[in-house]
């Protein structure tokens, strides 16, 4: 299904814009004309960058409705009331155009894990965990666990993105400086020596040669570089790009691992979820295979289901491809045992460890090789630039 923007007015005259899944424009427009709507215009949803796709939910707010939700829902109130009220305080706006399309669906009579199921924006693992969750009649507890694994993985998540904040840091300097270095400092120093009209060395030639030519093309050069991330965005967000910028991610030395690693402890997590929620083994499997963001070990993931259908073990339907000895093995031992969520969560502990480690090791690395080419940088052109006035220093004396 497509998503289409929606704008209406309700009955007191209010108007609004909401996302809503439809096969076409026509049969989205006649569900909120039949839901007592003045419907202005039906517009599908598109974005510049991803060509199209929808993007995901911002993962904080996300945990912040499940958890109010949760509250409300445990101190009594109906779930149409929780969303109303949820829905009108929200203030991200995404989250706030998903809310007021499951209110409506809700107050139609559709189920709650329904409702959200019409958006892809909303994670699959929760709408499949709200599904369990109604079946079972054990909603609040189901929600609980599903909050505890967001918060985990939110945690998780921004542990990587501090400890990724410092060399980005050193990566701009170095950039914004060799650019002010070449486009401002360098054609300064041409002019002085232009008016001089000494003999200059070759490296300062060559060097006076590439500030003049950044000065022109400059303003050229940051249109194409835009140009090519944008398409490079486009591309890496088609099937194709994925799955070719996924294999050269993964065959990255030491990043390669540390990208697996996460991979697979997000997978172990999210399954774990499942099964605690009382999923069985194959739809939690097509599920967690969902929720990786690896093209080549969803696709392994895939090929495990298949094996695990015929009656086979899942550790058995794991081996020979990208997974971790480990993991196997740890996995093997769950299933022995009759603990399997709480070994896949074991696994989840583990490899988001190592990962924190191993990123720990490699930045130690990085970090200080980007100051030695930062300073590197910056003695070359310092060196070309005063090479000249040391000559003629030289040659006075």
């Amino acid at each position: 299904m497509a998503e289409f923007i929606v704008k209406l007015a309700d009955e007191r005259g209010h108007v609004s814009e909401q996302v809503h899944s439809a096969p076409n424009a026509t049969e989205a427009q006649e569900r909120f004309s039949q839901l007592g709507y003045l419907v202005y215009s039906v517009k599908p949803k598109t974005s510049l960058l991803s060509g199209g796709a929808t993007a995901k939910l911002k993962l904080e707010p996300f945990v912040i409705f499940n958890q109010q939700f949760l509250t409300l829902f445990k101190a009594g109130l109906p779930i149409l009331t929780s969303l109303e009220i949820l829905r009108r305080r929200q203030r991200d706006k995404a989250l706030k155009a998903v809310l007021e399309d499951v209110t409506d669906r809700v107050r139609t009579g559709e189920s709650l894990s329904n409702a959200f199921t019409h958006h892809q924006s909303v994670p699959k693992i929760f709408t499949t965990t709200l599904m369990a969750g109604e079946k079972s009649g054990n909603l609040e507890e189901v929600l609980a666990r599903f909050i505890s694994f967001q918060r985990v993985t939110l945690t998780f998540r921004k542990k990587l993105i501090a400890s990724l904040v410092y060399p980005t840091l050193l990566i701009v300097m170095v950039t914004v400086m060799f650019t002010f270095l070449i486009s401002f400092v360098v054609p300064r120093f041409g002019d002085l020596y232009s008016q001089l009209g000494s003999k200059l060395p070759a490296i300062t030639i060559f060097m006076l040669a590439l500030g003049d030519n950044a000065q022109k093309y400059l303003p050229v050069l940051f249109v194409v570089v835009i140009v090519v991330i944008i398409l490079l965005m486009r591309w890496k967000r088609s099937d194709t790009g994925q799955r070719q910028f996924d294999k050269m991610r993964l065959s990255t030395p030491m990043l390669g691992e540390i990208w697996l690693k996460y991979q697979v402890a997000l997978f172990c997590r999210t399954l774990s979820t499942l099964l605690i929620g009382g999923l069985p083994l194959v739809p939690a499997l097509e599920t967690a295979g969902t929720s990786i963001n690896s093209p080549s070990v969803s696709s392994k993931v895939k090929d495990a289901i298949q094996v695990v259908r015929e009656g086979k073990p899942l550790s058995s339907a794991m081996e020979g491809g990208v997974f971790p000895d480990m993991a196997i093995e740890m996995i093997e031992v769950g299933e022995a045992t009759g603990a399997l969520p709480s070994m896949l969560n074991s696994v989840a502990d583990f490899f988001e460890e190592d990962v924190q480690a191993a990123l720990a090791s490699a930045l130690s690395l990085i970090e200080p090789a980007i100051l030695v080419v930062m300073g590197i940088v910056v003695a070359t052109v310092l060196f070309s630039l005063y090479l000249p006035i040391f000559s003629l220093g030289a040659g006075i004396q």
